[in-house]
Order: C-alpha cells, then structure tokens, then sequence
C-alpha cells in the first residue's frame, strides 16, 4: 500500500493519471486478450479449423511453422540447416562462458568456420550433398545466416575503420573518414539496389555472383561503418596515459593496440554495438525487397495464400514474427547488459 501510495497516488494529478491509464489498460486489453487468447483457435492445422476469420488463427502457425523457419529449403536437406546452426552454436558458446581459456583464439576459429560451414552445409555440392541455391534459403534461417555473416565480417572491418580514422597519418584518416560518411549518408535500400541491380552492369557477363552474396557485401559494408564509429567514440575515451603507458613499455602500435586499448575500448563501445547487432537482425528485412524471404517475408507469403487469406490469419502471422523478433533481440539486449556489468566490476577492481 505505501509503495502504491508514494507511486501511483501521491498527489492528485497522479492520481488522475493512474487511473486514466488503468482506463486505457481495460479499454485495449481486454479486446486484445479476447482476440488472442479466448476467442482464439489453438487446434488444428488447416484452414477449415479457424471458421472465424476475424479471430487469432495459431493454427496458421502450426501449419506453415517449417516454412517461417526454412523458407523454400527442400524438405530433406534440412537437416544440413540443423546441424549447421548447431555446429555454429556450439563454436559460440566457449564466448558466453566466464574465464574459458582462450577466447581470442575461439574467435577467430569460429569466425573463420561460420562461413565454410554455410558453404559447405547449406549451400552443399560437395561431398554428394545436393547443391541447394541461395533463392530457396528463407525464413528465420536466412535471418539468422544474414546477421551472423555480416556481424563476423563487419565487426573486423570496423575496427580497422575506427584506427584508421583516429590514425595519426593525414592521407589514411582522410581516407576512411571519407569512407565512412559516404556510406552512412546513403539509404540501406539505396545501397542494396545498387549492388543487385547496377554492380552486375559494371562486371563482366561471365562473371556470376549470387543475389544473396552481393546483398550481404552491401549490409556489411554499411554496418562496418555504423560500428567503425562506436568503437572510433570508445577509443576517443580512453585516457591518454594509457597509450603514453603503453609506448612506455616498448610495446608497437598493433602490440599496444590489441593488448592495451582495445580491451578496454570494447566495454565503452558495446551498448552501441549491441544495438547496431539488433539493428541489423531487424534490418534482414528489407532482403523482401529484392525478392530474398526472411522470416517476415514467408509470413506475408504464406498468408496471401487463397486458402489462408484472412485478416485473423495475417494478424497472427505478423504477431507471430513480431514475437520472434522481440525474443532474440531482447535476449541479446539481456547478455549485452551482463556483459557491461562485468566489465564495470573489472573496472572497479581495476581502479581499486
């Protein structure tokens, strides 16, 4: 009661507000609740199970499940997508496990083998695996290459930007400076046009690269330059006796680089890099446009099939995906801000 008192009721324009949000609470919830809960149809898988067209329809969900997860991927080669994201899974966890021995060196193994086991596993044609084409890849499947590629590949590339754009010679600054704000002042959509439409007039005929590939050159080129200037801002933190420390130690540039700035540069930039990563894992999206279908794109296709078409099917559709989405990215907004509380208390221990 004091808690609600000091709160909720403390004074009279408090109290107002309470109470008109409790009004707006009831007013929203309770239709909302009896569409998605009670007037909702839980059973079954086909679309005579939801004669209702106005009401929820997780039967919709039920039905196309594989194809939100798989996309267009043949029905007998998903286990190559299993175990694949497992494979990657399992490279990835000695990074969420404190003081495991070796972690730099994961890291780099496990970016160096996240792109061989999608060539080798999803795309196949070696090994007497079918070759499957990257325009039947979809559905949270292809969301989840899209943003693990080009997180692995970017993030690299950022950091060479940001050290280069705080380097100390004027043509290299220049350079990446230029780089950097030419790509942030220009449109995702724009950039992917023009690697799927215009980069193939530039190149020769016989020269043949993949839709898929092209737009995730052009997603890690714009996420390197988003992120180049987090870690840019990290390194400006710094203070400056820790480089004069370093040089004072006899270390170089990339040994006091990667031994002394960088660890400590990192924890500044990750809240803004976490946020550049969900960014970008809501931002695969946008692959609809140049007919590559994540997993909102196979729920808007499934959903305008002549047998589903209804607006309770569509609404449990994109409630759906909405759902998915908010789980992956409030999970890594989760880890990311236990990442920042560990790396405040070695920043305590450290300042003791």
């Amino acid at each position: 009661m004091n808690w609600l008192h000091n709160n909720l009721f403390s004074s009279p324009l408090n109290t107002v507000l309470t109470l008109a949000c409790v009004c707006l609470i009831v007013i929203a919830g309770v239709p909302l609740v009896n569409w998605l809960v009670i007037d909702a149809y839980w059973t079954g898988s086909t679309p005579a199970d939801c004669p209702d067209k106005t009401a929820a329809c997780w039967p919709f969900v039920r039905a196309r499940f594989d194809q939100f997860m798989y996309g267009l991927y043949p029905e007998t080669e998903r286990w190559r997508v299993n175990l694949g994201l497992g494979l990657i899974i399992l490279s990835a966890l000695p990074l969420f496990i404190p003081r495991f021995p070796g972690k730099r060196r994961v890291v780099v193994l496990a970016v160096i083998a996240w792109p061989l086991i999608g060539a080798l596993l999803f795309l196949g044609g070696y090994g007497g695996l079918t070759y499957v084409e990257t325009g039947s890849w979809g559905g949270f499947f292809l969301t989840v290459v899209t943003a693990l590629f080009v997180l692995s590949t970017s993030l690299p590339i950022a950091v060479l930007l940001a050290l280069g754009r705080c380097s100390s010679i004027p043509l290299v600054r220049v350079c990446c400076a230029t780089w950097i704000e030419l790509w942030r002042s220009v449109p995702a959509l724009v950039v992917l046009f023009v690697a799927i439409i215009m980069f193939p007039l530039f190149m020769p005929e016989e020269l043949k690269i993949d839709k898929l590939l092209r737009a995730l050159g052009a997603l890690t080129i714009l996420m390197s330059c988003y992120m180049a200037e987090a870690i840019r801002g990290a390194l400006q933190s710094i203070p400056k006796g820790q480089f004069e420390a370093a040089e004072a130690l006899g270390l170089g540039y990339w040994q006091r680089t990667f031994l002394v700035i960088l660890p400590q540069a990192f924890p500044v930039a990750l809240p803004q890099i976490t946020s550049n990563f969900i960014g970008l894992f809501k931002e695969t999206t946008v692959l609809l446009i140049i007919g590559l279908f994540d997993l909102l794109g196979m729920v808007q296709s499934a959903a305008s099939d002549p047998a589903w078409l209804s607006p309770g099917v569509s609404a449990t559709g994109y409630l759906f995906a909405a759902l998915f989405f908010w789980l992956f990215c409030f999970s890594l907004s989760r880890y990311s801000a236990w990442l920042e509380r560990k790396a405040s208390v070695y920043k305590t221990h450290a300042g003791s």
